[in-house]
């Protein structure tokens, strides 16, 4: 029986959503289903506040109406690429940061023998 790219895609989802719920129940946690693709898992963090971690499971079509496919791996690469791109950009604030500290360093020690030369 053939069944729809639709159809296909919603029992991938479920099967997945189940699989994440299975994974939870059998950790002891409280599951609860909230939407036909999502899940809420109570919590409590460190400072007592209870809170919600919500998963959501989908199946993307793609750009354009699933005209141009989803491409996972690409989007991995992609995201690994801005945070290599965001960790260089913190290095070198930081080495800004380092530079001007010591630049500010030697102009206070430069003003404090200026008046010490002047005091005298």
């Amino acid at each position: 029986m053939a069944v729809s790219r639709k159809v296909e895609r919603e029992i991938l989802r479920g099967e997945f959503l189940q699989r994440i719920i299975d994974c939870f129940l059998s950790q002891n946690e409280e599951v609860l289903r909230v939407k036909s693709n999502e899940i809420a898992i109570p919590c409590v963090g460190c400072e007592g506040n209870e809170d919600f971690a919500v998963i959501t499971v989908k199946i993307p079509t793609g750009a354009n109406k699933g005209l141009e496919v989803y491409d996972g791996y690409e989007l991995a690469q992609d995201y690994e690429h801005k945070l290599a791109e965001k960790e260089e950009k913190a290095k070198e604030r930081e080495e800004k940061k380092k530079q001007k500290i010591a630049k500010d360093k030697a102009i206070r020690e430069k003003k404090k023998e200026i008046a010490e030369k002047g005091a005298q």
